[in-house]
């Protein structure tokens, strides 16, 4: 219990400090509405470091991140009733944020079981969000901004370009890249591989997920093409 007392604490006080300090910064500059929106983002995606490194034992991160839901879920309830909740939090339409915070935190859960718990392979964890997160932040400022090559069709929602795929596939080779190098026990020939094929999975699934569920489907992808491809080349243990 002292665990995840200290874990939850380290947790909140995370977000407290960082939520302060991206509202403070958009009082003093003008940040435009969607990096500011990427900015929270990113902060959120920061959390799985807390998860990862905070607490000791996996079921105790697991705990964590489902009882952040309900710590936190009945707080944005109240705080939506107010004039201002919307614009602040950058919503897109109402109750967006409550609904991202279920759906994330549930995943971050899910991937904790699996890959720390079962696996026992915590980068994978880490992997697999920053895949998703950093790729999909870039996929979105790239897309709006110097999108020109459209994809469009019935397995498409809305709009996307080829401009935002290759962002997200760069960036999310990248993200693994780097936690592949900084923290995996893997040896270095399999680093480039294992990026490329993780990366080309979350672009794709990033590109044909529908109703935003892309919070589930990119990081849950990169997962699993992570733990496929370190099965066939025998790496888990």
């Amino acid at each position: 219990m002292v665990e995840l007392w200290i874990g939850f604490g380290i947790l909140i006080l995370y977000f407290l400090i960082c939520a302060t300090g991206a509202m403070i910064l958009r009082r003093i500059v003008t940040i435009p509405k969607e990096i500011f929106r990427k900015t929270l983002h990113t902060i959120l995606l920061g959390s799985i470091f807390i998860f990862a490194y905070a607490f000791h034992s996996w079921w105790i991160s697991a705990i964590a991140s489902i009882a952040f839901v309900m710590v936190v879920y009945p707080v944005l309830s109240i705080a939506e009733r107010f004039k201002g909740y919307s614009e602040l939090l950058t919503e897109r339409k109402c109750g967006e944020i409550k609904r991202s915070l279920v759906v994330v935190f549930v995943m971050f859960s899910t991937l904790i079981v699996v890959c720390w718990g079962v696996l026992d392979q915590k980068y994978l964890v880490i992997a697999a969000v920053m895949a998703w997160g950093l790729g999909d932040a870039a996929a979105a400022l790239v897309g709006k901004k110097y999108g020109r090559h459209i994809f469009e069709g019935k397995q498409i929602e809305g709009k996307k370009s080829l401009e935002g795929t290759l962002a997200m596939f760069a960036v999310s080779f990248a993200s693994v890249l780097l936690v592949l190098i900084l923290i995996s026990p893997i040896q270095w020939k399999y680093f480039i591989p294992l990026s490329i094929v993780t990366a080309a999975v979350s672009a794709m699934a990033e590109l044909f997920t529908k109703d935003g569920m892309d919070t589930i489907t990119c990081p849950f992808s990169a997962a699993f093409a992570m733990i496929v491809l370190l099965q066939i080349g025998g790496l888990l243990l």
